[in-house]
């Protein structure tokens, strides 16, 4: 298998762990507060569903993403909708050609490059999800060191803060679990409990 080949497996793993996840999700959890600040369970999995799947179909072809254009509306079966929005993402990706150039920042970088971005946010979400509805599932932990390389690479300072994508970071210990030194990475609480 080669590196695109493997990176691809990894984003159908991330994918397939979301899926479980949002799948075990009960209704009336769709309230509930996430490690997100300011999203409920609804919110966050809406913004999976409905806006970060969509993007992520626009970048697997080469696209910019309007990340400003409103999330769809929730189906009833969330996690039915989930699928088909990753069955159709993966789609995508296994008929692209990795190495085609595309806009990058200030200039152009090999489409591959998108991937781990998607790996990220899957990973990332994933772990505010189970924790807001307090599940007992075990996180694929490769996917998070992946996540956590990739990102400390991409994520600059100037990204953190108030009113920014990400919160400032969690100092967690270089020997605590996968899942916390991301959730660290991202801003995250990584002891963060619903306060419900």
């Amino acid at each position: 298998m080669n590196d695109y080949d493997t990176t691809v497996e990894r984003l159908e793993r991330a994918l397939t762990q979301m899926a479980e996840v949002i799948s075990t999700i009960e209704a009336e959890q769709s309230g509930l507060p996430t490690p997100c600040e300011g999203w409920d369970v609804h919110a966050l999995v809406r913004h999976i569903v409905g806006q970060s799947l969509r993007n992520f179909a626009v970048a697997a072809r080469g696209e910019i993403a309007d990340w400003q254009a409103p999330a769809e509306e929730l189906h009833s079966d969330w996690a039915a909708q989930f699928r088909t929005g990753a069955s159709a993402l993966l789609e995508i990706w296994c008929s692209a050609d990795p190495d085609r150039l595309v806009p990058a920042g200030d200039g152009e970088a090999p489409l591959r490059g998108r991937l781990d971005q998607q790996i990220a946010e899957m990973a990332m979400h994933a772990w505010d999800l189970t924790r807001a509805t307090d599940q007992r599932t075990t996180l694929d932990p490769e996917l998070a060191e992946h996540s956590l390389t990739w990102s400390q690479r991409m994520l600059r300072s100037e990204s953190r803060g108030t009113d920014k994508a990400f919160g400032l970071e969690v100092a967690v210990t270089p020997d605590a679990p996968a899942y916390d030194r991301l959730a660290g990475w991202f801003g995250r609480n990584p002891d963060w409990k619903s306060p419900n």
